[in-house]
């Protein structure tokens, strides 16, 4: 039997749960957007936007609501709580400075927004305070 890393198990365990966060604001950011479009989201267009099965979407709307960031509503659409909404914008504005970022050396435009899609949910705020940091200093030169 080998010795355990307690830094290993921490980077892996950290490395799950954000996996697990992304997906959740993965479907928080799309019914933001669905909402901002059509006034509601429903299960169907989330699931043909994100390129998953109905009952893909369905099981992760179910553990938005138990999280307290969705709600919805018989006959009616998905819709984003308080809470669900305040996540969708952080989302947002991350993802925003990691494309700016990323253009800012060099990443064309469309790289750049596809590479943030998956970045933008592993960054620390620590690492994105210095993204903002760097591109603070950039635009004042």
């Amino acid at each position: 039997m080998t010795d355990t890393d307690p830094s290993q198990i921490k980077g892996f365990n950290r490395a799950r749960e954000r996996a697990a966060r992304a997906l959740l604001e993965d479907y928080v950011e799309m019914i933001a957007d669905l909402t901002a479009e059509f006034g509601e989201a429903r299960i169907t267009e989330i699931a043909a936007r994100l390129g998953v099965a109905h009952p893909t979407a369905t099981k992760a709307v179910a553990r938005l609501k138990r999280e307290g960031l969705a709600v919805s509503r018989p006959y009616r659409g998905v819709f984003l709580t308080e809470t669900g909404e305040a996540l969708a914008d952080q989302v947002r504005e991350r993802h925003r400075t990691v494309v700016a970022l990323l253009r800012a050396v060099g990443v064309p435009e469309e790289v750049a927004e596809i590479d943030a899609e998956g970045i933008e949910h592993h960054v620390s705020s620590r690492t994105l305070e210095a993204f903002e940091a760097f591109l603070a200093s950039k635009a004042g030169k």
